[in-house]
């Protein structure tokens, strides 16, 4: 029987850190902060793991040649659990977001968890896979701001997805090393989301903005000048760990450019926790 050790690899538990800045980024945005916040990040937070467990399901089979060690080719989960996992954790994240925000939050979620598990069985080994993730995290953002303003919440959409997209591209070449030519690319995508997160609007303060914007920028472009100086599967998995435990700083960044500094900064505080947790349980 699979311990909560092995279901806590299955779904990537830590890198869940990275998901409720998506949310709170997003009402922020659309000025639709409360106390139902808190409970749409924890649905956001469902469906993330059930992407995650959906994921390993569906790469069962690849995972058995190149990651033997996960936990359903190393048999310490069972193909049957995982899946049900997946599905269980898809009901409850709608349900929960359903259950707090009404029909406008279902809007989202419905086609949000779609977007996830299409991305699991469909899109990830295509060419459109980094879009359709990309769209996830967007999905993600606007699920925030489901009280009302989404069209406000745009902005800080497109910037999340984009570095979606850059991750994404990256993970692509984990197992096999890039050529450098992908890190350029990614890199310069990371520092035009930088320069975006860090534009406050006419009526914000532009300086907390652009310090966590910045530190998001050093943490994961950092990350990504290695890749491109040695393009090496261990070199890109590590950019892509830098580029999911380092997604806090950049939500932050965009918390406090819709006016909520100090809850910025505390988004932005689960970047060095994600770091030291991904060392127990890989984000990858």
């Amino acid at each position: 029987m699979a311990t909560l050790a092995d279901l806590a690899e299955l779904v990537r538990a830590p890198a869940a850190l990275s998901v409720p800045g998506d949310v709170i980024a997003g009402a922020a945005a659309a000025g639709t902060l409360s106390p139902r916040t808190p409970a749409l990040a924890g649905a956001s937070v469902l469906l993330y793991w059930a992407g995650m467990a959906a994921n390993d399901w569906a790469d069962r089979r690849l995972d058995a040649e190149e990651r033997p060690e996960r936990p359903i080719p190393s048999g310490r989960v069972t193909p049957a659990a995982a899946v049900g996992l997946a599905a269980g954790l898809t009901a409850a994240g709608v349900g929960l977001a359903a259950a707090v925000g009404g029909r406008r939050a279902a809007a989202l979620a419905v086609p949000l968890a779609a977007t996830i598990w299409g991305y699991d069985l469909l899109a990830k080994n295509t060419a459109a896979g980094p879009a359709v993730m990309a769209a996830c995290r967007g999905l993600d953002v606007l699920l925030g701001a489901s009280g009302g303003g989404v069209t406000r919440a745009l902005p800080a959409a497109v910037t999340v997805a984009a570095h979606t997209w850059t991750v994404t591209a990256l993970s692509r070449r984990e197992v096999t090393g890039a050529d450098a030519a992908l890190p350029m690319r990614t890199l310069v995508g990371t520092a035009l989301v930088a320069a975006s997160a860090a534009v406050a609007t006419p009526r914000r303060a532009a300086v907390l903005p652009a310090v966590l914007a910045g530190w998001y920028a050093a943490r994961y472009g950092a990350a990504q000048v290695e890749v491109v100086r040695d393009p090496s599967a261990g070199r890109v998995r590590a950019a892509v760990g830098a580029g999911i435990t380092g997604l806090p700083a950049l939500q932050g960044a965009l918390t406090a450019r819709g006016g909520a500094g100090l809850l910025g900064m505390a988004v932005a505080a689960a970047a060095p926790l994600g770091r030291r947790l991904a060392r127990k349980v890989s984000p990858t």
